[in-house]
């Protein structure tokens, strides 16, 4: 379904003063406030195909109703969400959950949506029907030549879809570890991981970036073979130029300085971009800030300073996307809320007194600091994303509006109450 535009205004309609009142309340605290709606409007986060279906766990899953059947109704709803928050204006697929049969139809009705893609996204960490080898023992890492050789080739047909549809990254994420001691060779692993990237960078078109993302533990719990962000840093810097770091803000280990890693992959031009989502205990992959958003905020001053200090272009100069995935709520609201959450966490950035900052970092005034900091975090910016939103064509509330013109129902009225979703 598409969102009709005179239903939209009418429930902006009603809500319009109350948010003039709040907007004015607001913006008159802010320096240069039109530069901050400037940077909120063309700010976009894209949407993971896999995500718009109703996740599930190793125990479980609890379909919805509705869900998309075929990856044209997924960029249908990623054309809803778009409509709504007018900040989603991409899609991110996965392959094999998610193979373009005919690419020029499937990019005629993303542009019909105003949408494009983003980054197309490899599969190495589960066995496909036919295929010849198992990745049971792992996959670029495997000890096997032609495992090995299996995953490459996976990889570059990969980029071949996403050459069709006009992307302009790959992203790698392998769960090749091991379970036990003893069960590794770690350096041969590695080795092995960077020798089968060497081949799929050898295969990028020359306007392409890989992105090698890392995670500590899951599914294997001894050791991962792209551990951590130094070991992706590692091979992004011997792949070359085209190759940098994604982090995945759920693959941290509990307490790990986050905003820090961002700091210094920005400084080392290596930093790929993000996987959104949120987490109490591990890759728990919840909704963007519903558990941490302070977090969440001092990561994007962080990116905010690094980026400005190498002349980037925030909305262009990295990769932003979701990567969330739960059971229990609807996948569309789910992805609504993480948006309006990076873009909270980003318009609280940008309202940061940032040459009095420098000035206390010089000084050693530690509680200016921090003061100058909370009150940026602490400022209800809500009303900002709402009218770069409203400015966008936009919903003021996209949660509110998407359940005012019961969106959901209308989506199991097209697909049926029993429709299952590709992914996890």
């Amino acid at each position: 379904m598409q969102i009709e535009q005179d239903k939209l205004q009418e429930i902006n309609h009603t809500g319009i003063e109350k948010h003039r009142r709040q907007f004015e309340h607001v913006a008159a605290d802010i320096n240069d406030v039109e530069a901050v709606l400037q940077k909120l409007s063309v700010f976009n986060i894209a949407i993971p195909s896999w995500a718009l279906g109703t996740g599930g766990t190793r125990f479980g899953r609890f379909s919805g109703g509705g869900e998309p059947r075929s990856l044209e109704e997924k960029i249908e709803d990623v054309g809803v969400i778009h409509a709504l928050n007018r900040s989603s204006n991409a899609i991110s697929l996965h392959i094999p959950w998610d193979i373009p049969e005919n690419a020029a139809s499937v990019k005629e009705l993303a542009a019909q949506h105003g949408l494009h893609f983003d980054a197309v996204n490899s599969n190495t960490f589960q066995d496909q029907k036919g295929q010849q080898h198992s990745y049971k023992f792992g996959s670029l890492h495997h000890t096997d030549k032609a495992v090995r050789q299996q995953a490459v080739q996976h990889n570059i047909e990969v980029i071949k879809y996403g050459v069709q549809l006009n992307s302009k990254a790959l992203s790698v994420w392998l769960s090749d570890g091991s379970n036990f001691p003893g069960q590794l060779n770690f350096r041969n692993a590695f080795q092995n991981t960077l020798e089968s990237l060497q081949e799929i960078y050898e295969a990028l078109p020359a306007d392409w970036k890989v992105w090698v993302e890392y995670k500590p533990y899951e599914p294997n719990f001894y050791s991962t073979t792209i551990g951590d962000w130094g070991q992706s840093y590692l091979l992004a810097s011997k792949l070359g130029p085209k190759a940098a770091t994604l982090v995945d803000l759920g693959h941290h280990l509990q307490g790990t300085n986050i905003e820090q890693i961002v700091s210094l992959l920005l400084m080392e031009n290596k930093l790929a971009g993000f996987h959104f989502n949120d987490s109490k205990y591990g890759d728990d992959d919840l909704t963007v800030g519903s558990i941490n958003p302070y977090q969440l905020f001092l990561i994007f001053n962080e990116l905010v300073e690094g980026m400005d200090a190498r002349g980037m272009d925030h909305a262009t100069g990295l990769g932003w996307m979701i990567d969330a995935s739960h059971n229990v709520k609807d996948p569309v609201e789910d992805l609504l809320q993480s948006v309006q959450a990076i873009k909270i966490a980003y318009a609280q950035a940008l309202i940061i007194d940032k040459d009095a900052l420098t000035a206390a970092q010089k000084n050693n005034d530690v509680v200016l600091a921090q003061e100058i900091l909370q009150q940026a975090y602490r400022t209800d910016v809500r009303p900002l994303v709402a009218e770069a939103g409203l400015r966008n064509g936009g919903a003021l509330n996209p949660v509110a509006a998407y359940r005012k013109l019961k969106v959901r129902e209308h989506l199991i009225k097209e697909r049926g109450l029993n429709t299952v979703a590709t992914g996890l």
